[in-house]
């Protein structure tokens, strides 16, 4: 057994979120509350620091800090928001540092004018695009400093270069440094954007990351990241942005619809496995139920004799409520999870193994003990937070255990907004399901076959990007070298090897 199975447990078992980003077009609203709000409605998308920019026709003023959207804002920082218009960000780094520098949105200022830009997804050929500026790290081709190491501002800077020299009268300068500027783009972006006067929402070809459009009530239009931040503003669902297409809300309402690529659906499956809201909506279905229908798919497919069925809380409830209604073995909690542990980057010692867990769950033993319990959770990354459920669970004195898990082996990073390292830090990489099986001490262990968790979705399988557990790309990942094992190895954060590092 290798190494990286003997290190200490990782609080983030589970792959990193892609970020959250939420646009609102309102006026006579309060747009900074009701971009708290969907950011609020977000949060699980990205938990390192959160931004709101706003505009009120003339000015855009941008705040944001590290942490929880909750911790940024309060009611004395949102006063001065004040206008009509507005875009908010919550961010997970997947590769570019944690600092205040890399929060979001992202502003530019360009010549008397401006704009705000928020980001969800990683770019592939950042490489390119920092060359093509002649970038150095740290720095820009004219040698002002360049104090972000994301794609997002690489992205901010594109535009503002592609920004028309004379200013238009009809104020259209972003919309055409945009439609310069995404033809350029490889992987992943859903982006909402802002000058002065206009809200407008961008999705990448494939549409890896969700993007939808929603109604207010009172009138005015919203972008958010899911369907869930329009039920928290109280926005009807109008329709998803869709891939390749860049949308345009201003004075006249949603001005225009404009496809700038042709699109080829692959929304990341892992949306519907783990990252979106059980309560969102993911090509007009459930997000809940596609998860509980994968539960009674594993209870199908892998039905094993039990006393109760239990799930790893929070993600793993749904199928594992699915796999209880199929197989007819009674529900049950089994762990405890504390709600008020955020993300964290502490690391127990060697001494201090399963602290790091327990932090986050602790076990019932009068639920458990002397039973054989199946326990269910959504996907197994390292490993070592499995392994440590596990022990748990048996100290409390579970007969046996039985590990189902709702989604394929995750055998492969992934390169368009997950957070997951090289290859080589992935349990399943390189190990079978009996290898795995002994790693983590089960009595058994299944995992969910890749053509029953896409038939669950209710959507068409070939919709879906499924890199992370097929190794199958849709968009090639931009590498400095010709040597494929690169694309197996090497971490992410080095794939460019320019100042413009991937983002959220």
């Amino acid at each position: 057994m290798s190494s990286r199975h003997d290190s200490p447990p990782s609080l983030e078992e589970t792959p990193g979120h892609a970020c959250g980003v939420f646009g609102v077009y309102g006026p006579g609203q309060h747009v900074s509350q009701l971009t708290y709000l969907g950011l609020f409605a977000l949060q699980h998308r990205g938990q390192e620091s959160a931004g709101i920019a706003v505009s009120d026709g003339e000015t855009i003023t941008v705040a944001k800090d590290m942490g929880l959207v909750t911790q940024v804002f309060d009611e004395r920082r949102l006063a001065p928001l004040q206008g009509h218009l507005a875009i908010g960000h919550n961010r997970y780094s997947t590769t570019g540092s944690s600092s205040w520098q890399n929060a979001q949105p992202v502003y530019r200022s360009v010549g008397d004018a401006g704009f705000a830009l928020g980001h969800n997804g990683n770019l592939t050929n950042t490489a390119d695009l920092a060359s093509g500026l002649g970038m150095l790290p740290g720095m820009i081709a004219d040698e002002t400093s360049f104090d972000s190491t994301t794609d997002s501002a690489l992205v901010a800077e594109l535009v503002a270069r592609e920004w028309p020299d004379e200013p238009r009268s009809d104020g259209r300068e972003l919309e055409l440094a945009l439609e310069k500027v995404l033809p350029k783009l490889r992987g992943g972006f859903s982006f909402v954007l802002m000058d002065d006067a206009r809200l407008i929402g961008v999705r990448d070809p494939h549409g890896f990351w969700p993007l939808v459009l929603g109604r207010l009530e009172g009138g005015g239009w919203v972008l958010a990241s899911e369907t869930a931040a329009l039920d928290i503003v109280g926005a009807h669902y109008v329709r998803d942005v869709q891939p390749g297409e860049m949308v345009v809300i201003d004075a006249s309402g949603l001005r225009r619809e404009h496809r700038y690529a042709e699109p080829e659906p692959r929304l990341c499956l892992f949306e519907f496995i783990y990252f979106a809201r059980p309560d969102t909506r993911l090509y007009g279905h459930s997000v809940h139920a596609a998860r509980t229908r994968m539960g009674e798919a594993l209870a199908r497919q892998a039905p094993v004799a039990a006393d109760m069925v239990m799930p790893v809380p929070e993600s793993g409830i749904p199928a594992a409520q699915g796999y209880s209604r199929e197989s007819g073995i009674p529900y049950g909690d089994g762990l405890v999870k504390n709600r008020y542990v955020g993300r964290t980057f502490i690391q127990p010692s060697q001494q201090m193994r399963g602290v790091g867990v327990r932090l986050k769950l602790n076990p019932l033993p009068e639920s458990i003990r002397g039973k054989r319990l199946i326990v269910v959770d959504d996907s197994i990354v390292r490993g070592t937070t499995t392994r440590e459920v596990i022990k748990m669970l048996r100290e409390a004195g579970a007969r046996e255990v039985h590990f189902r898990v709702s989604s394929p082996p995750y055998r492969w990073p992934c390169f368009y907004g997950m957070d997951t390292g090289r290859r080589g830090e992935l349990l399943a990489a390189d190990l079978s399901v009996g290898e795995i099986r002994e790693y983590l001490d089960v009595d058994s262990l299944a995992y969910l076959e890749l053509d029953r968790v896409r038939t669950a979705t209710g959507a068409p399988p070939e919709s879906f990007c499924t890199a992370c557990l097929s190794g199958e790309y849709p968009v090639p990942v931009a590498l400095t070298g010709t040597d494929s094992k690169l694309l197996l190895e090497a971490p992410v954060l080095d794939l460019t090897q320019s100042s413009a590092a991937p983002g959220p």
